[in-house]
């Protein structure tokens, strides 16, 4: 009498990119990525764009068509399966079924997913949107929960936990939407004395942005509204931070069994061919990081402890990539920490941990696990 023995089913990956910010194109090209270095014989994997009206869309498993060609940025309406209908992940915790509709057509199954790596970038995606969907799913998801997703992508709250727990913040000011819409003069103002007392220039940021878009370095109060307006378009609220002089280093935080580690940090040059590290230096025309910095063992040691003391404040899990400056005088200024940094093959975080003993494919399969061991929910 034979025994019917049937493998257990490999752990199910939707891998959602695209999405309605300003950096859909940095999404899908990050997406791209990870697909590319999926263990396929370790995991099925379901890759799921939004379009930039928030459609959800079946897409082609294409890694090769979501990587920036001569200058030109893909979207998820090219990769899309349809022009029509949208996959539907259902709301019932005791459900993970992804359902394929299409106007006019029998709902199509496409089976359970396990986890999903939200490879997304900005509003509705890394600033806990799509974390709540997740949670209320109870479907487990790559990276940082609710809270700490909203937190990590407005700048001005993250520095407000930042400054709670001791870590060093430069000056900042923030100017809310109805300060500017209501009295443009006031808030212009504001900034002005912001300038008065740490001097010019300064940088005009959306404050719930990232890729460096919508960030201008403005020199005089001549360029200011022009600034305030490009940060606007991305986002209506916005921040104005200071100069700080010194040198731009990043450090990952990556989540292993014991907790979370720092990996070697990376140090961004100076561009010669832009005003800052801005959107056009990171991903068109590939600027390019030193790894490990050349900052000295005490240097790299510390700048490890405030990325990993990042990492905690702001409740993160998975992964982080937390930016700082080395000042002249030899201290560190945090300026920001991002969730879900990117992952294109010249992102700094990757790399970061490449040199730190982790390949790409391990960092990948490292972060899916992470996601596979833990709950939704209260945790």
């Amino acid at each position: 009498m034979s025994e019917n023995t049937q493998s257990p089913r490999k752990p199910r990956v939707a891998v959602v990119f695209g999405g309605r910010s300003s950096e859909h194109a940095i999404s899908v090209v990050t997406a791209g990525a990870v697909l590319s270095a999926i263990d396929r014989d370790k995991y099925d994997v379901l890759p799921i764009g939004i379009t930039t009206d928030g459609r959800w869309a079946l897409t082609a498993d294409a890694p090769e068509r979501m990587a920036i060609a001569d200058r030109s940025l893909p979207s998820v309406t090219e990769l899309a399966e349809s022009e029509t209908g949208g996959v539907v992940l259902s709301v019932d915790p005791a459900s993970r079924e992804v359902v394929l509709q299409e106007p006019g057509s029998v709902p199509k199954a496409l089976g359970e997913v396990d986890v999903v790596f939200p490879m997304l970038h900005g509003p509705y995606g890394e600033d806990g949107t799509l974390q709540g969907l997740l949670e209320l799913s109870g479907v487990p998801y790559v990276g940082a929960g609710v809270l700490a997703s909203a937190v990590g992508q407005d700048k001005e709250y993250m520095k407000r936990v930042f400054v709670s727990f001791g870590l060093p913040v430069g000056p900042y000011v923030v100017v809310r939407p109805r300060e500017w819409e209501q009295n443009p003069a006031a808030a212009r103002k504001k900034i002005v004395e912001f300038a008065a007392d740490h001097g010019w220039p300064l940088f005009v940021k959306p404050a719930r942005g990232g890729s460096s878009m919508g960030i201008t370095k403005v020199d005089d109060l001549s360029g200011l509204d022009e600034a305030v307006e490009e940060a606007r378009r991305h986002d209506p609220k916005i921040i104005v931070e200071s100069l700080i002089r010194g040198r731009e280093i990043e450090c990952g935080v990556l989540e292993f069994e014991d907790g979370p580690r720092a990996s070697v940090p990376a140090e961004i040059p100076p561009v010669t061919d832009h005003d800052f590290y801005d959107f056009e230096a990171k991903y068109i025309d590939s600027a390019s990081g030193i790894v490990p910095a050349p900052i000295g063992d005490e240097a790299t040691a510390e700048i490890q402890r405030l990325a990993v003391a990042a990492y905690e404040a702001v409740s993160c899990e998975g992964l982080v990539r937390a930016d700082f400056f080395l000042t002249e005088d030899g201290g560190f200024v945090i300026n920001e920490i991002n969730t879900m940094p990117g992952f294109t093959p010249i992102s700094m975080y990757p790399r970061m941990w490449q040199e730190s003993g982790v390949s790409y494919p391990e960092l990948v399969d490292r972060l899916i696990q992470a996601a596979l061991n833990r709950s939704t929910g209260l945790r």
